[in-house]
């Protein structure tokens, strides 16, 4: 069970932090939050939740004009171009607990789940008077300063970590990464583990079911004319909803050999001599962050056109209906 916000206020108050509230309407983007705090001096923020190939998750809180290019940063923290990515809904939910899509917070550090996430800051947040962040809800916000910020987190065993967001160092053989030593050195386990070894306590050989569940997949590629509905269906959707990675792997094979045999034709060359010259197999690997982040990308996005258009149905048409308590 994740902390609440009643009690990440209570021990921002036992040590004696100075801080501001602000109650507003449950709010999903910074746009939102700007429309009811905006007028209150303090300085917006964007948060967000990224995943690594190796599925060690990072924050990263900036000013919300700050430019956060990805590829860049992933170099920096020495992941290559495609290291780092969005995080999958059902990371949120599981490492950062009771914490809402839309509401990723330096706080959620404050859950024992989430100390192995790493907390990346922008060091434009030091230049601000104060800073607002969401206090685990996202229909409150606190302003505080950096300083005060910083004094929570010592207090949970988090090293404050600024860095210049919009640098872009070269990063070579002469040049180290210069945001290596943040690279978390845990992992977690992701809800794709957790729905295929649901008692990994009770069961020793975890591995065994997962890779059960990939060969079928890798035996499935032969093609059947009427593989669509039902094949597509066991793969791409999980208990947790649509699995953004195979789907990304999905796309990319049915892309390729279209490119290959179009591109061999035009060219008058093999498929076979063209896949190895092109080094297709290294190319998969390469696209396949960029392609996972754009559809996580879009799969928050409807989650979130969801929950407003829900959101207002329930308050335009289902509170009308309800009975009023007395």
């Amino acid at each position: 069970m994740g902390r609440t916000k009643e009690e990440l206020l209570a021990r921002l108050e036992e040590l004696k932090i100075d801080f501001k509230r602000h109650d507003h309407p449950v709010v999903l983007t910074v746009e939102d939050q700007a429309k009811h705090v905006g007028n209150f001096g303090g300085a917006l923020t964007k948060n967000l939740l990224l995943k690594d190939k190796k599925h060690r998750l990072y924050i990263v809180s900036a000013l919300a004009d700050t430019k956060v290019d990805m590829k860049i940063l992933s170099q920096r923290l020495g992941l290559g171009k495609g290291g780092v990515r969005m995080a999958p809904e059902e990371n949120l939910r599981q490492v950062l607990q009771q914490v809402p899509l839309g509401c990723v917070t330096p706080f959620a550090l404050f859950n024992e789940s989430a100390s192995a996430v790493s907390l990346l800051l922008d060091q434009g947040l030091k230049s601000k008077q104060s800073c607002y962040f969401h206090p685990l809800t996202n229909d409150v916000t606190i302003a505080l300063s950096s300083s005060n910020l910083d004094k929570f987190l010592l207090s949970i065993g988090k090293q404050p970590a600024y860095v210049d967001l919009e640098a872009s160092p070269v990063v070579g053989k002469d040049n180290p990464p210069d945001l290596a030593d943040l690279v978390p050195s845990g992992a977690f386990c992701s809800s794709e583990e957790s729905v295929e070894n649901p008692t990994p306590k009770d069961a020793p050989q975890v591995n065994v079911p997962k890779e059960k569940t990939c060969l079928p997949e890798v035996k499935a590629k032969p093609k059947v004319q009427n593989k669509g509905a039902e094949s597509s269906e066991s793969k791409v959707l999980t208990n947790n909803g649509p699995n953004v990675e195979i789907f990304a792997s999905d796309v990319l094979e049915v892309i390729f050999p279209l490119f290959l045999s179009e591109a061999s034709k035009k060219l008058n060359i093999k498929q076979e001599e063209l896949t190895q010259i092109l080094k297709l197999d290294d190319f998969k690997r390469r696209a396949a962050p960029d392609l996972e982040s754009v559809t996580n990308m879009f799969k928050n996005m409807a989650y979130t056109a969801g929950f407003h258009a829900g959101f207002d149905t329930m308050l335009k048409s289902g509170l009308g209906g309800m009975p009023s308590r007395k």
